[in-house]
């Protein structure tokens, strides 16, 4: 089923009731979409795209912030039969301007935000854009753009039966560029559909849960974590600004029941916890079931601190790509918080194996590859056959992560395979590292990068960040790391910011360029 005939049906059968609610940091505003409303807003889009020319296969851009009108709008441009290109709102205007000229996209929604940096490129842009429309404040409305208000008082309300089918692209999300540059892959209507089957059957959402989504919607993680509520009529808080305080704020007004996390947060709720910043017993969190998380790494001993706090809570890790339609072709599972430390097994419909240089599986317990197949694989690299070809091969996707199985079946992730450090030639992983380091009671975040050195080839770096109100050496540090195996210990210890994209990956690319031209830290 295709999810805009999902939305039609949930808009028969819950009309009334609540699809979804916006709060934002620092206001009392409550806007909220009924499951009807929600239908007949994307209806809306659908008609007036249509209406501007779009024909099925077109790409419409969209770049925003969370809001509730995010959803709609991305269902509408589905509606319409066009390809929907959801742009990371980190993007700065040289990126969003490669995106568009590789999408050839015609129609652009942008918010508020966006302006300068759209205006710096407008120009390159009109090769192709036909169409802007701002769907921010009017009073700072371009005077090239069309406002949004102007598609919800005239669109017309009625289906507009493009002829969609599941194997028909859908939408092309551009990679968050942890590794390189940005790559779009291409995602069809089955792909999204089936994310909403992954993601209900191993959260097991039902109509009464309330998900709140925290994470930005361009991303599919936060989206096809929504899907599972989508799947059942459940409704959602798309929550803006990110504070320990308000989301545990808004968990208690609204009631909610699940909530997926990014490692930063999850790490800035208990220090506010551990720090008295915050009291639980503020809050009326008891319905509040299932924490799950993902997106990077996930150290272990966050999730033991967290379940002191959270004694009852559910937990759940969740592994996926872009290219996988975001989470779910590996997670730990509910009932298996033992394993807590492992991204799990492979999922719903899912096969996983762990493989070598050749291809070929290797022994339990060995790192090698992970490769996954199943429905959720996309379609292509748009426009690139070269890197699709060398990722996908049999319809199984190489990952580009080194994990690990364990005796009982369990994948371990122990890094990306262009971040492995090779010094002395051993391999060094540093999630194993960050994960030992994140363990210290002073550390709030940390990463590590392999710097070059004239002896070894490259050494372990850690960019240290401290918590607040708290004293850490280098000493402490490194008397801390003497339990690690010699040739694992970080070598150099950097106090910093440990820089991370808004789903929380730490952006290596960008610490790497920041201290690889600093000739005393290569020293050894």
């Amino acid at each position: 089923m295709l999810i805009t005939d999902i939305l039609s049906r949930n808009a028969r059968v819950y009309g009334n009731e609540t699809a979804l609610i916006e709060r934002e940091l620092g206001t009392t505003r409550r806007p909220l979409l009924t499951w009807k409303e929600f239908n007949d807003l994307s209806s809306q889009i659908a008609n007036y795209l249509i209406q501007k020319g779009i024909k099925k296969g077109d790409k419409v851009v969209l770049l925003m912030m969370n809001s509730i009108d995010w959803l709609p709008i991305y269902f509408g441009i589905l509606r319409s039969g066009a390809i929907v290109v959801p742009l990371n709102f980190r993007f700065e205007a040289p990126t969003i301007r490669s995106c568009i000229t590789l999408s050839e996209a015609k129609i652009m929604f942008f918010g508020s935000e966006f302006i300068e940096r759209i205006d710096s490129i407008k120009d390159d842009l009109s090769l192709f854009v036909n169409l802007f429309i701002y769907t921010g404040e009017a009073d700072q409305k371009p005077d090239y753009a069309i406002p949004f208000a102007e598609i919800r008082k005239n669109g017309e309300l009625n289906d507009p039966n493009c002829q969609i089918g599941l194997l028909d692209d859908a939408g092309l999300y551009f990679t968050s560029g942890t590794t390189g540059k940005p790559k779009a892959v291409l995602l069809t209507h089955r792909n999204l559909e089936y994310a909403c089957f992954v993601e209900n059957h191993h959260h097991r959402q039902v109509y009464t849960d309330n998900f709140l989504c925290i994470p930005p919607l361009y991303h599919t993680g936060a989206k096809m974590h929504w899907f599972g509520n989508f799947i059942v009529g459940a409704k959602s808080v798309i929550l803006k600004g990110i504070d320990p305080k308000w989301i545990l704020s808004v968990i208690s007004e609204e009631r909610v029941t699940v909530v997926w996390l990014l490692v930063p947060w999850a790490l800035d709720i208990l220090f506010a916890i551990e720090s008295g910043e915050v009291n639980l017993n503020d809050y009326q969190i008891d319905q509040w079931r299932l924490m799950h998380i993902g997106a990077q790494p996930v150290p272990s001993s966050l999730i033991r601190e967290w379940k002191r706090f959270f004694p009852n809570h559910q937990y759940d890790t969740n592994y996926g790509l872009t290219e996988t339609t975001g989470p779910g072709c590996v997670h730990l599972g509910l009932e298996n918080s033992k394993k807590v430390g492992a991204i799990g097994v492979a999922g719903f419909d899912w096969e996983t194996r762990i493989v070598g240089s050749d291809n070929k599986p290797v022994e339990r317990g060995i790192p090698g590859e992970l490769i996954v197949k199943g429905p959720g694989v996309m379609k292509e690299y748009y426009k690139n056959k070269q890197a699709t070809e060398e990722v996908l091969a049999d319809n199984w996707l190489s990952t580009g992560d080194i994990a690990r199985e364990d005796e009982d079946g369990f994948i371990w992730l122990v890094d990306r395979k262009k971040d492995v450090i090779i010094t002395g030639g051993e391999n060094i992983y540093p999630v194993e590292i960050e994960d030992f380091l994140q363990s210290h009671e002073k550390i709030k975040d940390v990463a590590v990068i392999g710097i070059p050195s004239t002896r070894l080839g490259e050494i372990a770096a850690a960019i240290v960040q401290v918590k607040e109100g708290t004293n850490l050496d280098k000493t402490e540090i490194l008397e801390f790391c003497e339990t690690l195996p010699r040739y694992k210990r970080p070598r150099r210890i950097i106090f910093g910011e440990v820089p991370r994209n808004p789903t929380g990956k730490i952006e290596k690319p960008l610490l790497r360029k920041l201290y690889t031209g600093k000739k005393e830290v290569f020293k050894t």
